[in-house]
């Protein structure tokens, strides 16, 4: 999966740092962030919770998609 967050676009709801902390966090604005080296996660890898963070974003800022890591 890569994961990816419009930066445009997010407001720093923080939704996705709270739902899957070991992917997101938030920066030192307070706007969301992919964690270092979880840009692209193997299938499975991330659980539910990565699409739950991308369905929690209020602003649907979060881009997850099935594309296999390079």
């Amino acid at each position: 999966m890569r994961i990816t967050i419009d930066t445009d676009v997010c407001i720093g709801a923080g939704q996705c740092a709270l739902v899957s902390p070991d992917v997101f966090t938030q920066d030192d604005d307070g706007f969301g962030a992919v964690l270092p080296g979880r840009e692209t996660v193997e299938p499975g890898g991330g659980g539910p919770l990565i699409r739950e963070a991308a369905r929690a974003c209020p602003v649907r800022a979060i881009t997850v998609t099935d594309a296999a890591p390079a």
